[in-house]
């Protein structure tokens, strides 16, 4: 039903939308909630989400993807232990699902069949959480506004963990029991059903803490980068520079950590300023370099050899 165009449209998120063109003239419905794929425009008319998504939006879909590959290989690793032979494998399985997850989630999504999105930008938090600010003109009825304001940020995570759950429920259990000749029968399995138990908790996070996580992700990430390499260094009893040489793996996992902490300092810069931020970047190796050289200041046995000097 057409409505009159300047009537007073309630709540922040609600708007009108487009039913028909006549001529130059658009012709409104009433007030409410907006169509999947449309948010609200100044003017509280609802407009189609037509824009590509600005490169901080990319870096936050990115970081999204990258959570469950970085915990599918955090439990292979844990769960193979050193006598399996198969984690390389199931590593690479495991990017390659990832990988053709967010692909298959990108072709699916507007435009469909295209590499690219369709999006709304972001302008503040409560663009995350429209459900919360549902008006209710008269105190007694609510009218229900909530839509997908950022779309398709909010949604296309969901959309991304589902489809990598599938892939790795088809995939995952064939190459583990052909190769998987190092493990025992109850262990071959263990690190699928971690992740049965850590996308429904992703899913939960995302649902919950969606808008949280978009301005605060480039500090979650430098913040668990640096704390997670301390920890592996400690517990690998890397030292010097001569302990990162002697094995592969642990170069691997150093320059991983690099990549990572570059991907949070490049977040963080937004690209706004990138050549004024770029120096920034030749901070990334710092971390390892203070532990390599503090290391041997902190070394248990040491401190408790010169304590028992003291004496």
């Amino acid at each position: 039903m057409a409505v009159d165009m300047h009537k007073t449209c309630y709540g922040e998120y609600c708007g009108k939308p487009v039913l028909a063109l006549n001529g130059t003239t658009e012709i409104y419905g009433d007030c409410g909630v907006c169509p999947r794929g449309q948010t609200i425009d100044h003017s509280k008319i609802c407009r189609e989400c037509s824009e590509s998504p600005q490169l901080y939006d990319w870096l936050y879909l990115g970081f999204m993807a990258m959570l469950p590959l970085i915990l599918h290989w955090f439990f292979i690793e844990w769960y193979s232990g050193k006598k399996s032979s198969s984690a390389l494998f199931q590593h690479i399985t495991a990017l390659f699902e990832c990988t053709v997850a967010a692909l298959t989630t990108l072709l699916v999504n507007e435009p469909i069949g295209y590499l690219q999105l369709n999006s709304c930008r972001v302008k503040k938090l409560s663009d995350w959480y429209t459900m919360l600010y549902n008006p209710s003109p008269d105190y007694v009825k609510t009218l229900h506004c909530t839509h997908e304001a950022v779309y398709p940020l909010y949604t296309i995570v969901f959309i991304y963990y589902s489809f990598s759950l599938v892939l790795m429920m088809i995939l995952r259990p064939l190459l583990i029991k052909k190769i998987a000749c190092g493990l025992g029968k109850s262990d071959r399995f263990k690190s699928i059903y971690a992740a049965l138990y850590f996308f429904p908790i992703l899913t939960v996070i995302q649902a919950v803490g969606g808008g949280l996580l978009y301005y605060a992700f480039p500090y979650i990430i430098l913040v668990l980068s640096l704390i997670t390499l301390a920890v592996y260094m400690s517990a690998s009893e890397i030292e010097s520079f001569k302990d990162l040489l002697v094995r592969k793996k642990r170069l691997v996992v150093l320059f991983s950590h690099w990549v990572i902490h570059a991907y949070g300092i490049i977040s963080i810069s937004r690209v706004d300023q990138f050549e004024k931020d770029l120096p920034l970047l030749a901070l990334v190796p710092g971390p390892t370099l203070f532990y390599l050289l503090t290391a041997k200041f902190t070394d248990p046995s040491r401190i408790r050899l010169e304590e028992g000097s003291g004496h």
